[in-house]
């Protein structure tokens, strides 16, 4: 708990770090309190198809006469949910896996590598989609797919972590003195796979949000009338220059978000890894 309170005092001291802190709280604020924020309901005709920005709809509306603003807002959570929910279920999977590879090697460290090097061979967003036509669309699966897609990132990175961890004197002098194999991964090892892990989580979770943006604007993900960021450039796309807004917002808020993931991502690395520095 002391080392986690000094790692957040050290990225407080960084000013991008406190900027993309300050901007993901309020977008997690935003997303959780979407029902107060938004002015209307996200399915809701409130004026004329595509109408341009103004005081009582500031986003504008889309081609049904919706609210984008209010659209906009609940497309957060649907990012936001996905992204935790999907960088959950391939970190937990890739942690375990990479644990089990790093620390026993031989013929466990080769079979599961070989898979997680099929996995690697599909471009991301195309085996995203191959899973996701498997399980079929909606957000489950989209979770899925997402989740199944950062298995092999997440299984790498803690293997290499635990390989070196391994020869570290003092896990050697555990081993040595028959200190069980589960105690040993947990309170020898597993220290030294914590920050490679967590900046991998966090650089994992904008991949995520962009890949259910693009699962979404491809129709796979999240499904009409609910609004997603990437359903929303879908249904944009035909009136880019009549309602260029429709895009517009939808695309300012991906790329803010992403870019909050990564630059927060870069800026955990260098406190948890100071050497990067150098």
């Amino acid at each position: 708990m002391r080392r986690f309170g000094q790692t957040i005092k050290d990225l407080w001291r960084d000013p991008m770090a406190r900027v993309c802190i300050v901007g993901i709280f309020l977008i997690i604020v935003t997303a959780v309190m979407a029902p107060v924020i938004a002015p209307y309901e996200p399915d809701h005709m409130i004026a004329a198809p595509k109408s341009a920005p103004a005081p009582d709809y500031i986003f504008g509306t889309d081609n049904y006469g919706r609210d984008v603003f209010s659209r906009v807002i609940y497309g957060a959570r649907v990012s936001l949910w996905v992204g935790l929910i999907a960088v959950g279920i391939g970190a937990g999977a890739g942690y375990v896996v990479g644990m089990i590879a790093g620390y026993f090697e031989g013929w466990a460290d080769t079979i599961i590598m070989r898979i997680m090097d099929i996995l690697f061979a599909f471009p991301s967003i195309l085996l995203a989609i191959l899973i996701s036509t498997v399980l079929g669309r909606g957000l489950g699966a989209t979770m899925v797919a997402i989740g199944i897609v950062n298995i092999p990132v997440f299984a790498r990175t803690v293997r290499a972590s635990v390989i070196a961890a391994k020869g570290l004197e003092y896990v050697k002098n555990a081993q040595s003195v028959g200190v069980k194999t589960f105690n040993v991964l947990v309170r020898h090892i597993s220290p030294n796979v914590i920050a490679p892990f967590t900046v991998q989580s966090t650089l994992a979770l904008s991949g995520a949000i962009l890949t259910e943006a693009a699962m979404s604007f491809l129709g796979l993900g999240i499904q009409p009338p609910d609004p997603s960021w990437g359903s929303m450039l879908s249904e944009a796309r035909a009136y880019m220059e009549q309602a260029p807004w429709m895009v517009i917002f939808p695309t300012i808020f991906i790329v803010i978000t992403i870019l909050l993931f990564n630059v927060l991502g870069d800026s955990l690395r260098d406190v948890l890894d100071p050497k990067l520095k150098l």
